[in-house]
């Protein structure tokens, strides 16, 4: 059942109009969640195909889904990470307020909407410059919780993220505040759909959904992922500006001192900078936009991993 979560009026006789999809009933809940940034579409195919599964299966369905596939619906139609009205990233206004801006209004009416859920799901894709292997963040300060949770997802990876670097305005923070547990998933990279991500992350939804007692039908088992914490990540940023020219494939296992790719200088045909792996792991983030300035993220690696 469609449902209208909040309605905001626009200029020229139009409404803003975010609305959710609520599939089953039940007491436990599930809160799938994604569109809050314009550019990030990775989502929108979870979104459908696991609302497609639960149409064409609600026997197997005891419990509510609630499906939110566009909290930005102004940016995802204008091809615009933030709100395009005001330029505001709206991963930046939670948990809102009833008497603030349009953007605030609208965050507090969808945190209480989705609080109290068994779980919600919060996914992200990366943005255009930076391709991400699928993985889950987590809080440390909420880890001991939601890991257990996560490890139902099947991605590849679950990063424990330092108390200090987590936004505090966030949605997932606000809902884990709230004691709603919340994971959010990052994977692929911007204004792209990457199938075997998504197909990989309904089956880990399903499996999460069995977890709770939601769904009764098989599911395919998810391996175990590989747990780190910000102490066993390095970071691979460049010196100069250039074009970066990658020499390895995303998602491979790099050994340190190998090199990672160079920024290269396209007016004079120099090699500006050779960049090379800190550590020896795997490679799960990969810049993906090859125009780079100084201090531009290259890659991430993951030491020791296999």
């Amino acid at each position: 059942m469609i449902q209208e979560v909040v309605r905001v009026p626009l200029a020229v006789g139009e409404d803003l109009v975010i609305p959710k999809n609520r599939m089953g009933s039940g007491e436990k809940r599930l809160c799938v969640v994604t569109g809050t940034h314009g550019d990030e579409l990775e989502g929108q195919y979870v979104a459908w195909k696991l609302a497609r599964l639960l149409k064409e299966h609600p026997e197997h369905l005891h419990g509510t889904v609630d499906i939110y596939p566009a909290l930005n619906p102004l940016g995802i139609s204008t091809m615009t990470r933030g709100i395009p009205l005001c330029d505001l990233d709206m991963n930046r206004t939670f948990p809102g307020s009833e008497g603030g801006s349009m953007s605030e209004f609208v965050a507090v009416r969808l945190t209480r909407d989705m609080q109290g859920a068994d779980v919600c799901v919060d996914i992200h894709a990366s943005n255009i410059f930076l391709w991400e292997i699928p993985q889950v963040r987590i809080n440390e300060n909420t880890a001991e919780r939601l890991v257990p949770l996560a490890k139902r997802l099947g991605m590849d990876l679950i990063w424990i993220h330092a108390a200090a670097t987590v936004l505090e305005s966030t949605l997932a923070h606000s809902l884990n505040a709230l004691d709603t547990p919340t994971l959010v998933v990052e994977m692929g990279v911007g204004m792209r759909l990457t199938r075997s991500y998504g197909d990989r992350l309904v089956s880990g939804l399903l499996s999460l959904m069995a977890h709770l007692g939601m769904w009764d039908a098989p599911v395919v088992p998810v391996a175990p992922p590989m747990v780190s914490t910000d102490g066993s990540v390095s970071f691979v940023n460049a010196a100069c500006a250039g074009i970066f020219v990658p020499a390895v494939a995303h998602d491979a296992r790099v050994e340190e001192g190998q090199p990672i790719g160079d920024i290269v200088e396209p007016l004079t045909g120099e090699i500006r900078e050779t960049l090379r792996s800190p550590a020896t792991g795997l490679l799960f983030t990969l810049r993906e936009y090859p125009v780079v300035y100084e201090g531009s993220l290259i890659a991430r690696i993951l030491g020791g991993a296999l």
